[in-house]
């Protein structure tokens, strides 16, 4: 698999890019990472240093991977983070060249936005513009739970909720969603349901909630379910391989007490995820 993957990048940890394109790599498929900052460090930690590229600039580099007349091989464009609206029009502006020269690639969008106990915490407008304008041209779709709620104008607190909500959004565009991090009536306390949804049903993975909640976790799920579900075709079989992998790193970073998600430690549980998991029907 060849992946266009725009998204930010920390030379110190793993979020973005730098979360992304290593479990991607170690997976076995090419990744051509095209950069829209490079900070120092995430920005979780309140300080950090580095540059916001100018969309111009993104757009250039793109332009020059066009140039070497690849683009229409890339088999998926990958999005997170958009800390802009310029930033996101060059995103979609690449999707539409590389599905002009490819029309079997997809688009898989990470629509970053907020989460539960934090709220929002991009600029004002990008939810809207994430929701309007980028959501609607994804074939993939991988919000959280509190994300999934804004994108589909409503509370969610059931499955069945859920699954509703998941069926506005995937009317608005994309086919595929997997929603991430969802906590419902039915959930114990200490776990937390992964569910994907396609035109083929709909499915859940339930794991241990552990006491860690790490930056870059959702770029590292987009990706992996991004590759899974390209080399396997199935959404069942892509939801059980990247929830078993992304545990396997949570649980190699509670180990450690690190910070930092610890993806070159767990790398092997990357490559090949242990039979951790199952996926269950649920329509």
């Amino acid at each position: 698999m060849k992946i266009l993957s725009i998204q930010s990048s920390v030379a110190y940890g793993h979020v973005g890019n730098s979360a992304a394109v290593f479990p991607l790599q170690r997976l076995g498929h090419e990744v051509w990472p095209v950069l829209t900052v490079h900070f120092s460090n995430h920005t979780g930690y309140g300080a950090w240093r580095g540059p916001l590229l100018d969309p111009a600039d993104v757009r250039e580099v793109i332009a020059g991977i066009d140039d070497r007349g690849v683009l229409g091989t890339a088999d998926a464009v990958l999005s997170g983070y958009q800390g802009d609206p310029a930033v996101g029009a060059v995103v979609l502006d690449a999707v539409a060249r590389v599905k002009e020269l490819n029309p079997d690639a997809v688009y898989c969008c990470d629509p970053v936005m907020g989460d539960v106990g934090r709220g929002m915490f991009v600029r004002p407008g990008i939810p809207e513009y994430l929701r309007d304008e980028v959501v609607p041209r994804a074939d993939v779709v991988t919000p959280n739970h509190f994300e999934l709620d804004f994108l589909a104008g409503r509370t969610t607190t059931t499955l069945a909720e859920v699954l509703d909500a998941v069926d506005v959004v995937r009317d608005s565009g994309p086919r595929e969603v997997l929603v991430t991090s969802v906590r419902h009536a039915d959930s114990a306390s200490d776990t937390l349901d992964v569910v994907a949804v396609s035109d083929a049903g709909a499915w859940a993975v339930t794991t241990p909630l552990l006491p860690i909640a790490p930056n870059g976790c959702g770029d590292v799920t987009a990706a992996l379910y991004l590759a899974h579900l390209h080399t396997t075709g199935s959404p069942a079989r892509a939801l059980k391989l990247t929830t078993s992998a992304v545990y396997a790193v949570l649980e190699a970073t509670l180990a450690a007490g690190t910070r930092e998600i610890q993806l070159v430690a767990a790398q092997d549980a990357i490559a090949s995820p242990p039979p951790r998991f199952e996926a269950r029907q649920l329509r």
